[in-house]
């Protein structure tokens, strides 16, 4: 059992997801960390951490049972996506996108054969799904998204370019948020998935980033893309923005995700900088002996601890098959990427010139991380919902995680 959950805590692991940890744990050691660095340095994307990941059956955690999954739920995708960042964010992202992204949306949201043709794909990591919301002007901003469907025959045609779109350059499909016929503002927005073998599709290019260099952001175009009814995973209503707020819920999966992804990197720089401090000798003391040193691991371990907590609440509260609960998502995002900055940061201060150099993790970590912060919703966004949400009366549970969900 982890040391941050203990028998006393109603957080702990059960049997089941202990094992579980320590088989992700084995991969990221094994398969992902000795190669970190080097695909931070080439940019090149980390096959070798795909294919570990696809060898332990790590992608089928979330998916149902019948499309060859584990059938499991936010609790597990967390444990699992922690000790991978723990290793490499980079490589963590690409389970990230299996397990909280389009494939989870497939599943709860899609048609039947929608599920049967694209969820075998995820649960044995034949393909990677990327999703395209982004737009060079409509980032946090999805209201003014231009990527539109009009109409053709049964089905649609699909124009769109979408920017920031993790692994678009690598993936098979692509869940495209996307105004349908009628669209303005948030009304009428829904998503459809697209092959992206399909006629039209275009790489556009990727951008060359500060951090999480290993798995690129591409630029998507659609011209004139031929989407049929059964690939539409939501249908806009030009009425209405109630598939907009499904599409927008839906995220929560992928915000406990980064905060799970947050947590495990954060973690892995503080075992760093303790071992560092441990090792590290002034005379006949080491750095670990300064009680200055040792209040700044206090407050790095009290930080991530306090975050982990959140998420635990979060995840916890979806239950094995439901959505985490919107207030606790964002407090768990917002706590978790400040935390990491935070802890990411005193690590690199703590191995002085070394954390400054690229021969060590840390500095990796803090770019990685960094990058969290924006994706997702930026912090801001979830200061923005939290903060409204409670001045109009909204309490997160207070009254513990058990209560709340009964």
């Amino acid at each position: 059992m982890p040391a941050h959950a203990t028998a006393a805590s109603p957080f702990a692991d059960t049997e089941d997801q202990a094992a579980l940890r320590r088989l992700a744990r084995d991969v990221a050691d094994r398969e992902l960390a000795p190669m970190a660095r080097h695909g931070d340095e080439t940019e090149e994307f980390p096959q070798w951490a795909w294919d570990g990941m696809r060898k332990a059956e790590l992608f089928g955690i979330t998916i149902g049972e019948r499309w060859g999954g584990a059938g499991l739920g936010d609790v597990e995708a967390a444990i699992v996506l922690e000790e991978l960042a723990r290793a490499d964010v980079s490589s963590a992202i690409l389970a990230q996108l299996i397990f909280n992204g389009p494939p989870r949306a497939i599943e709860h949201l899609g048609n039947d054969a929608m599920k049967d043709r694209w969820l075998p794909i995820a649960a044995t990591g034949e393909g990677l799904f990327c999703i395209g919301i982004s737009e060079t002007e409509a980032g946090s901003s999805v209201g003014h998204m231009r990527a539109r469907l009009t109409p053709d025959g049964a089905g649609f045609r699909l124009n769109a370019y979408k920017n920031y779109v993790t692994g678009g350059h690598k993936a098979c499909a692509c869940l495209v948020w996307c105004r349908f016929p009628d669209s303005a503002g948030t009304k009428g927005i829904g998503a459809v998935l697209v092959d992206l073998e399909s006629a039209g599709v275009t790489v556009a290019g990727t951008h060359v980033k500060m951090g999480l260099r290993a798995t690129s952001e591409a630029e998507l175009a659609f011209d004139d893309v031929r989407i049929e009814p059964d690939d539409v995973l939501l249908w806009g209503d030009p009425a209405n923005s109630e598939s907009f707020k499904t599409l927008i819920s839906h995220i929560n999966h992928e915000r406990c995700g980064n905060a799970a992804m947050c947590i495990g990197a954060a973690q892995g720089a503080l075992e760093y900088a303790v071992g560092y401090m441990n090792e590290r000798r002034l005379g006949d003391r080491t750095l670990a002996d300064l009680q200055g040193l040792q209040w700044k691991i206090a407050d790095m371990a009290t930080q991530l601890e306090g975050a982990r907590l959140l998420l635990q609440r979060a995840v916890h509260m979806a239950g094995p098959h439901g959505t985490p609960p919107a207030l606790e998502t964002a407090m768990a995002k917002t706590a978790a990427n400040l935390a990491a900055k935070f802890v990411c940061d005193e690590a690199i201060q703590l191995l002085g010139g070394y954390g400054f150099s690229r021969e060590y993790p840390v500095e990796r970590v803090y770019r990685d991380i960094r990058g969290l912060c924006i994706g997702a919703g930026t912090v801001e966004i979830q200061r923005n919902f939290v903060g409204t949400s409670v001045l109009k009366g909204a309490t997160p549970a207070s009254d513990g995680w058990k209560s709340r969900r009964a």
